[in-house]
């Protein structure tokens, strides 16, 4: 299986001129996203959940195989935080469903002043319908402990592996499929990736998981289009591993900076 490379989210109005042609509508960027890359993650719905028919749109605009992955809204996470999931799971999965099948894992992105309960965190992921993957992104230190990673193994969870300016959680592999977020780089222009730290990580995906499992990698760096030229230049060191990667522009469409 590919690792499957995309980035968070795709209305980024800088974007215009570096990765999306000057003349292209907003409203048809989807599609050029879409016949670009094969993933997104709809980080939007963090801050505002969106309607069911507002998934079903996105599923028509786009082609068969393509795999969303919807982040998980912030009143379960950061306004409840965790507790009585039953009723937002419930809501997000009702909405989400109308991607059909292009729904791919659902992120669980947690507060960074939440420290560790792994009880709350345990009635969260009992909420979700079998079959739906989940990605937990723990943000608070006392999480990283052997309680949290057999925890998420139990449920096929994975752990989110985050990078900001270098890895900031544990390379563990807690679940059949790997979850990782690029969020901000050491290179020029900021906040890109540089070769070496693009190539460290997919030697690491290639050390945690075997050639048949999914692994899900999204770049998060969006200023100045680094995130989609960065996306570009990750398949290519994930090529080099012998994986294969998800179709991605050439790095040389986008004009990052």
């Amino acid at each position: 299986m590919p690792v499957v490379i995309g980035t968070s989210g795709w209305q980024y109005a800088d974007w215009r001129g570096r990765f999306y042609p000057d003349a292209l509508p907003t409203s048809r960027w989807l599609e050029h996203y879409a016949a670009c890359f094969d993933t997104v993650e709809v980080n939007n719905a963090f801050y505002r959940l969106p309607e069911r028919a507002t998934f079903e749109k996105w599923a028509a605009r786009t082609p068969p195989g393509f795999v969303v992955a919807v982040k998980a809204s912030r009143y379960l996470t950061h306004v409840r935080r965790l507790r009585e999931p039953e009723e937002p799971v419930a809501r997000l999965m009702e909405r989400a469903a109308g991607l059909g099948e292009r729904l791919g894992p659902v992120l669980l992105q947690l507060p960074p002043n939440l420290p560790a309960d792994l009880a709350k965190l345990e009635r969260t992921l009992a909420c979700f319908p079998s079959g739906v993957r989940v990605a937990v992104e723990p943000r608070h230190a006392s999480w990283f402990s052997e309680d949290l990673a057999d925890l998420l193994a139990r449920f096929d969870a994975a752990l989110c592996l985050a990078d900001r300016r270098g890895p900031i959680t544990p390379v563990w592999r807690t679940a059949s499929f790997g979850y990782v977020r690029f969020h901000e780089g050491r290179a020029s222009p900021p906040p890109s990736y540089g070769r070496r730290a693009l190539e460290r990580w997919a030697e690491r995906l290639a050390e945690t998981w075997p050639a048949e499992a999914d692994v899900y990698a999204y770049f998060n760096n969006d200023p100045l289009a680094c995130a989609p030229r960065d996306a570009a230049r990750f398949a290519a060191a994930v090529a080099h591993t012998g994986r294969t990667a998800s179709a991605v522009p050439r790095p040389r469409e986008v004009r990052a900076g």
